[in-house]
């Protein structure tokens, strides 16, 4: 598990950043990930604990120290082929995951974790750039048709792990790319879309087809959910062609917030924002633009989502960028022998944040304040209100009011649940929160209560990371195969 004594020996290496002035002047990414060398003593870290913690942490299950192991031997070709065995995507995960993995660390318990993101990022960049990465064809057909909803990690996990035990996969989506909320929702500079490219053009190679600009079923009048597309296909229609479908569509009905003003102008959701940008950084041109140049930028939300709407405001050269939690601020450490080695709750800073950004905590909003005159039914202010948590209650606090300039407020609150309609349209059954409803069960997971259709990602179980969508897509794959061939030999 790499070196016996290194991590007595070395520190933890973090990742580069470009400068900020530089990187604000495109969407490029500008991580600047570690050199082999480095990787090799980033490895060397990773102690042999006995029972790996990164490995329950990590969603996917990455068998971590083994290829931690294997960089610190310097022999890559196996430490790509030991990635890829539980991880269809690790440029992907490699990019934007939290690393639920570091947070589990044994090393982290009393130090800093070993840089295990950083290295899966170093194995998959080599990997492609050596050309170690290839397309895997079956061996053979099986006949079966298998339809997949949803372009995003679970649909492509789902639809690349099927087709290479042989069935013909036709993935669909709405919108006019590949690549779901990868594509329109996570802004360029975390991760250039040329990644998702070519991922797809591995899957073709593999015999997946991809129907861009298809909906499957409609959206509700006035959704503002993001659908570029120009033809439909009903559920009945899908259900009579294929001998399984896979639902692994996003949870993209955004959390609103209904106070006074909302109908303003300059009011949005953040993914009304963020996928205009990445259209235009992909070369199309759009009739108008959400932009944030010379505007005081209010982004209600703490999270990631909030984050990159942050990042994307500053390149457009707002004036001001403001972000909102309605939580309390939480503490900089956590209290490792407390949470350990569960994902613990404490105050992250991520790269946008440094880019220029005033962060408001345990603060709520109250109104959205219009212009007078020719800027009637223009957003211009907002008033919030600071809170206190008392018996898990939001209090106002008396006299805590304010007004604050603002000209573009983006709602980033996160999302409540898949679009219901589609659903409803096949059929399928939801729980409380909204989702589809299926289990995880080892013998019939991932099924609903409709035959043959069956649900992984986001749509089953609401909004989440990366890591797991690309789980519960390779999980999926195998319940589906199951049911078309009896067993199956794909990993779950």
């Amino acid at each position: 598990m790499g070196k016996v004594t290194g991590f007595m020996e070395y520190e933890r290496l973090e990742e580069g950043y470009a400068p900020v002035q530089t990187r604000l002047k495109n969407y490029n990414e500008f991580v600047i990930g570690l050199k082999a060398d480095e990787s090799k003593i980033q490895a060397a870290r990773c102690m042999d604990c006995g029972t790996p913690f990164c490995n329950n942490g990590c969603p996917v299950n990455n068998i971590i120290p083994d290829f931690n192991d294997l960089v610190y031997r310097n022999e890559w070709r196996n430490a790509i082929d030991v990635l890829h065995s539980t991880n269809n995507f690790p440029e992907f995960t490699g990019r934007i995951c939290p690393a639920p993995c570091e947070a589990a660390c044994t090393l982290n318990v009393n130090d800093d974790a070993v840089g295990i993101k950083s290295i899966e990022h170093a194995i998959i960049d080599r990997a492609w750039a050596e050309g170690w990465v290839k397309a895997r064809p079956p061996k053979a057909k099986t006949g079966k048709k298998v339809a997949v909803v949803g372009s995003g990690p679970a649909g492509m996990a789902a639809a690349q792990q099927l087709a290479r035990v042989g069935h013909d996969v036709t993935v669909f989506e709405k919108n006019d790319r590949v690549g779901g909320l990868l594509r329109y929702g996570i802004p360029d500079f975390k991760m250039e879309k040329s990644h998702i490219d070519r991922r797809v053009e591995q899957m073709q190679a593999e015999g997946v087809q991809f129907r861009t600009g298809v909906i499957v079923g409609k959206l509700p009048e006035g959704s503002k959910v993001t659908n570029w597309a120009k033809e439909s296909i009903t559920p009945d229609e899908l259900q009579a062609q294929f001998d399984a479908v896979v639902l692994a569509g996003g949870a993209e009905q955004s959390r609103d917030l209904p106070v006074p003003g909302r109908e303003l102008d300059g009011v949005h959701f953040a993914m009304e924002f963020l996928p205009q940008q990445n259209k235009l950084n992909a070369g199309d041109k759009l009739k108008s633009q959400l932009r944030a140049d010379g505007k005081h930028v209010i982004v209600i939300g703490g999270g990631d989502t909030g984050s990159d709407c942050v990042g994307t405001s500053n390149r457009h050269g707002a004036k001001s960028v403001t972000q909102f939690e309605l939580l309390p601020m939480p503490p900089e450490q956590e209290n490792k022998p407390l949470v350990w080695p569960y994902w613990p709750i404490k105050l992250r800073t991520s790269s946008s944040h440094e880019e220029g950004c005033e962060r408001e905590f345990a603060i709520a909003t109250k109104e959205f304040i219009g212009g007078e005159g020719k800027d009637k039914g223009k957003l211009r202010a907002l008033k919030s209100v600071r809170v206190e948590w008392q018996g898990g209650k939001m209090i106002e606090v008396p006299g805590s009011e304010q007004t604050l300039p603002a000209d573009l407020v983006l709602l980033a609150m996160g999302f409540v649940s898949p679009v219901a309609s589609v659903l409803d349209a096949f059929g399928v059954d939801k729980d409380a929160r909204g989702n589809a409803r299926a289990g995880t069960d080892f013998i019939g997971g991932y099924a609903t209560n409709v035959a043959k259709v069956f649900a992984a990602g986001d749509v089953r179980r609401g909004q989440s990371l990366v890591v797991w969508a690309i789980r519960e897509g390779r999980q999926a794959a195998r319940a589906v195969d199951e049911f078309l061939m009896g067993s199956s030999d794909l990993p779950r």
